[in-house]
């Protein structure tokens, strides 16, 4: 193989390693589902020691628009820590609750479903992956 062909080799696998390892976290910015304004928030989830944490760092009306939302900065979930294949548990804050429960995140693909419950009641929403 040309040295020139070892570099094409070696950039295409590391590019293709790095979106297979993205795929598999929760790590990267996710775009909620609507709340019941048909609201929306970008959040960004980060590592937090060993666990991933997510923070809402914009806000959007119904028609796209950005918004001023007192949720902008808010930590939405947190502790959250590998729980099986592609499924993460840990905590999260529902704004529109003001309070926090048990969650679980299972991811699916550039999708993620993030439920949590309250006793016997449970809500869930599809958010996606934007980077």
């Amino acid at each position: 193989m040309t040295k020139f062909r070892t570099m094409i080799f070696t950039a295409a696998a590391m590019a293709l390693t790095s979106v297979a390892a993205h795929a598999g976290t929760p790590e990267g910015l996710w775009l909620t589902g609507p709340d019941k304004k048909g609201n929306v928030a970008h959040v960004q989830a980060v590592k937090c020691g060993a666990a991933v944490c997510g923070t809402i760092v914009k806000a959007f009306n119904s028609a796209g628009q950005p918004i001023q939302s007192p949720n902008v900065g808010k930590r939405v979930f947190w502790d959250m820590t590998p729980a099986g294949a592609d499924t993460y548990q840990g905590r999260a804050y529902v704004p529109v609750m003001n309070r926090d429960y048990g969650a679980q995140m299972v991811l699916r693909g550039n999708k993620m479903l993030v439920k949590g419950c309250a006793g016997p009641i449970c809500m869930d929403q599809t958010w996606t992956r934007l980077k």
